[in-house]
């Protein structure tokens, strides 16, 4: 994984690709930190973070669009695959490779808390609440980006996907608020979820029986619950799609509040789809 780590790091620096997102990211923090805070005098610098978060629109995209898509594209994956390292490590050390970049580019923007040190009064655990959720943050995105580029072959289509991915995670809580809440439609959003379930089931192992198994036993307690108690179904889909909802729990350390469970979401956010990429690559390999 060390080996894969430094050789992806390396790619960003001797490629323009590491000096393109350094510069957009710092020239549009740049711009915001001056438009927020120091045209207007102010020493809220939580608010600026809460400003740039649309950053990562092509932020994560030109990151990750070619961490593996560009692999599979020339063909080069066969070795990476074939090579005697657990594919788990080669998706870690490619997503840390990317994370590094963003963390040290992120970590150039210090200089805006500095000023407003300098020149003011900067509220200490609110910066740092900020940073340490807007690193995790954008490690939730990058990780979305670094499992798009394992299933697409074209880097472009990968920043493309990556980009609509992003937004509509930054969009979710608007899109959950516009559905509509009646227990009906819960159940109807259940048993797509369920049918969701039970391709991914069939398209992994091959199996129509268990896929149909699961599918009929999920649509039969969906069938159970509804006709026993329509209420577990009402505001399901704001539910579901509020547990993806990423941004909302990054406000919390915008207020300088470390709340654990917020961390662990995070963290398991990641994990979740570093795994998924694993196994993507894992079927592959075996393919």
């Amino acid at each position: 994984m060390k080996a894969i780590y430094k050789k992806e790091l390396l790619t960003y620096f001797v490629s323009p690709l590491g000096y393109v997102f350094m510069g957009l990211f710092l020239l549009t923090t740049g711009f915001f930190f001056a438009t927020g805070n120091l045209f207007t005098r102010s020493p809220e610098y939580a608010s600026f973070f809460s400003s740039v978060i649309m950053v990562f629109l092509f932020s994560a995209p030109i990151l990750t669009m070619r961490l593996l898509s560009e692999e599979k594209n020339q063909k080069t994956d066969q070795l990476l695959l074939t090579a005697p390292v657990p594919v788990w490590q080669i998706v870690t050390g490619k997503f840390l490779a990317a994370f590094t970049v963003f963390a040290l580019t992120l970590l150039a923007t210090v200089v805006y808390a500095v000023i407003i040190e300098i020149h003011g009064s900067l509220p200490l655990w609110e910066t740092v609440g900020s940073y340490v959720g807007f690193l995790l943050l954008g490690g939730c995105y990058i990780a979305v980006g670094t499992f798009i580029s394992a299933v697409t072959e074209n880097q472009i289509t990968a920043g493309l996907v990556t980009f609509f991915a992003i937004l509509f995670f930054i969009l979710i809580d608007s899109i959950a608020n516009a559905l509509p809440a009646d227990a009906t439609a819960g159940a109807v959003f259940a048993v797509l979820l369920i049918g969701a379930l039970g391709f991914y089931l069939y398209s992994t192992t091959r199996n129509p029986l268990l896929a149909a198994a699961v599918l009929l036993v999920g649509i039969l307690a969906i069938g159970i619950g509804y006709g026993i108690e329509k209420s577990l179904f009402e505001r399901l889909i704001q539910k579901v799609l509020g547990w993806f909802s990423i941004n909302k729990r990054y406000q919390e350390f915008g207020l300088g509040i470390f709340n654990v469970t917020s961390i662990v979401y995070y963290l398991s956010f990641i994990t979740f789809f570093l795994f998924i990429t694993t196994h993507a690559l894992e079927k592959r390999r075996w393919s």
